[in-house]
This record gives C-alpha cells, sequence and structure tokens, in this order.
C-alpha cells in the first residue's frame, strides 16, 4: 500500500509537469533551495551513466548488455538486453526523433540504432582493436551525429554519421587535432561532447586537460588550454556542459583523490576560448557530471559526484550541497524544477524546491 502511495504521489506530480511543466514556461527562473523530494523510478543491481529524455520518458544504457526507459507520467519501464554479450557495458547514449542510438565502451566497439516504438535494434557499427575506448556521442540534427573515443593512432577516435544513424564513418587522424601523450577522454556521464547547432566542444583529460571546438560539425576543430588539475592519468575533464554558444562550465577533478575540491571547475564566457577556474577549496571534489539549469540564464548548475548533489546560484563560484549521495553518475534537467539522476543501481526522480 505504501509503494502504490509513492506511486500515486509521483504520477499526478508528473501528470501535471506533462501538462505545465515539462515545457519550460516564459517565467524568469528563481533560485533552487534544496531538495523537496525524491523518488525512486528504479532501483536494481545496475550501473547506468548514460540518459537522454525526450516525450515524457527516460532512457538509459547500462551495463550487462541492458538497455530500457521509463515513462514518466505512467511509470511503465521497458528493457532489454542488446546483442549476444552480456557483458557488454553502454556509457554513451543519443537520439533522432524515431531512434535511440547506445555505443558501448571498450573492445569491440558496438554501436546500435533501436527503434523508439518497438525496441527492435540492429548494429550500425563495428570496430575491433585492443585500444578501441568510446566515451561519448551526442546528434547535432536528426540526420548528423558525432561519438568520440581514446586515441588508437595520434588523435582521438571520431565517427560522424549524416543518414540519421544508418551509417557511420570513422574520421581519419590525420585530419584530427594530435592529443598529447597520455591525454585522452572519460565515458563518466556522457558529457565529454556537447552540441550547439554546428558547434561541437569535446573535452579531455589525463596528462592535459582541453577543450576541443569546431564550428561545422566536426569538420575543423580548434583546441584551448584550461586550468582543470591534469598530468596524471585519472585526473581532468569528466564533464562540461555549455548553457548556449558562449556560456560553459567545465569539471571532474582527480579521480584518485575524491575530495579534491580545487583545480576541478571553470567557467568559459566566449565560447570556451579561455576559462576561469572557480570555487577554489569550496563545493564538491570530484564530479562526473554538471548540468545547466533551464531559464537560469546561465547562473544556475547541479552536479553529481562523489560529493553528492551540489547547487550554484551564481555561475558556480559558490555552491551549495543538496544531497550527500555519492552513488550518482549523470544527472539530465527535466525542467528548471525537475531533474532525472541515476548511477550505481538506480534511476530517481528529483524535485527541487524554490
Amino acid at each position: 500500500m505504501k509503494q502504490f502511495l509513492v506511486y500515486f504521489l509521483v504520477f499526478l506530480t508528473l501528470s501535471s509537469c506533462s501538462s505545465i511543466g515539462l515545457r519550460h514556461s516564459e517565467n524568469q527562473s528563481i533560485a533552487l533551495s534544496g531538495i523537496e523530494r525524491v523518488d525512486t523510478l528504479l532501483m536494481d543491481k545496475i550501473s547506468i551513466r548514460a540518459i537522454t529524455i525526450a516525450n515524457d520518458k527516460v532512457w538509459y544504457s547500462a551495463d550487462k548488455s541492458r538497455f530500457g526507459c521509463i515513462d514518466l507520467v505512467s511509470l511503465q519501464k521497458k528493457e532489454i538486453e542488446i546483442g549476444s554479450n552480456k557483458q557488454t557495458e553502454f556509457r554513451s547514449i543519443a537520439q533522432t526523433k524515431h531512434f535511440i542510438f547506445v555505443l558501448s565502451v571498450a573492445n569491440p566497439a558496438l554501436l546500435y540504432r533501436i527503434d523508439k516504438q518497438d525496441l527492435s535494434y540492429e548494429l550500425v557499427y563495428h570496430e575491433q582493436h585492443e585500444k578501441v575506448f568510446y566515451d561519448s556521442m551526442q546528434f547535432w540534427n536528426d540526420k548528423e551525429g558525432i561519438a568520440i573515443g581514446d586515441p588508437i593512432a595520434s588523435s582521438f577516435s571520431l565517427i560522424v554519421t549524416k543518414d540519421s544513424g544508418k551509417t557511420w564513418q570513422k574520421i581519419p587522424a590525420s585530419q584530427l587535432p594530435k592529443l598529447e601523450e597520455g591525454e585522452a577522454f572519460f565515458a563518466a556521464s556522457n558529457t565529454s561532447i556537447i552540441t550547439k547547432k554546428e558547434k561541437t566542444w569535446v573535452v579531455s583529460g589525463g596528462k592535459q586537460s582541453r577543450v576541443f571546438f569546431s564550428n561545422n560539425k566536426g569538420k575543423n576543430w580548434e583546441v584551448y588550454s584550461t586550468p582543470i588539475v591534469q598530468g596524471k592519468s585519472m585526473t581532468g575533464i569528466f564533464t562540461a556542459d555549455f548553457y548556449n554558444d558562449k556560456i560553459g562550465f567545465i569539471s571532474g577533478g582527480n579521480y584518485e583523490n575524491l575530495e579534491q575540491n580545487y583545480d576541478n571547475k571553470a567557467l568559459t564566457l566566449d565560447g570556451g576560448k579561455t576559462w576561469n577556474l572557480v570555487a577554489q577549496n569550496l563545493g564538491f571534489g570530484y564530479a562526473s557530471c554538471v548540468q545547466y539549469v533551464p531559464r537560469s540564464k546561465g547562473n544556475e548548475l547541479v552536479s553529481v559526484g562523489a560529493s553528492g548533489i551540489f547547487y550554484s546560484g551564481d555561475r558556480g563560484h559558490t555552491w551549495k550541497q543538496f544531497s550527500s549521495d555519492k552513488t550518482l553518475y549523470t544527472i539530465r534537467m527535466i525542467n528548471d524544477v525537475t531533474a532525472v539522476a541515476t548511477g550505481k543501481n538506480k534511476i530517481i526522480l528529483i524535485h527541487f524546491k524554490k
């Protein structure tokens, strides 16, 4: 009875959101003050680092070859195993109007296209190499998409599609910026790539923490340095988000020193050309995902990671801890007061209060 009551309350809240809240209102955002309620949408022995949200559904890809979706209004869940290898781990996910795409890490790289209606799927890209490791995937529009991975040759691995994900082509390393020795990407939360119209930002870590920027869908690239901690294999930028084509935020830190809360947060106001450290020795340590709050004019951010859930209302200069939950890997805002977060063994719906 108690479980039914919880589901009923979630249903009422989300039904209201569906009619008035999942679409952002035109009123100015008011700063968040905390968490009003957390509803558990899924509890299982599962690791989820990649989600995407559309049409009142959260789609997720996970370990042990699993993929699924949860209807945020009816709370109905569908989950399937993809492919024959039950140990495949999907850490990247992206979508077009009719399809969801999931991409595995490690060897072999497997990219599947999944029909949103019946969840039928097909393998659209396969890559075999001992060094292959794909980290993040996004679409610019309904036809064109991009995925990036760690270096096999002198630069990062980059595959693109121009036909709604039916086929994918790998760009030769000779046409891409060179990576430094020991520089790579992180598959922490599917936020190593950010796309805005034709613009693309890709963030790295390891021996170098840099931002790779393209204003023409990956045809040409510029490379920008950042002050984020670097120099070791598990240091650098683990996550990024852009509010628009000028205001952006990068974070991450030192995965081998999770409490280190300096040199792990930086802000740009010029599209990624220059970055300034913020909140030195303040707020969270290692973060796996940072996201802008909608309608906040680029002022409000939320993060999840080893320190819990944190919120900033002043472009990242100061932070307030909203939760000590350290098990979350990724978060996406549905609107300016509601988010879906996933991680170790769960998917949760977070209702913020103002």
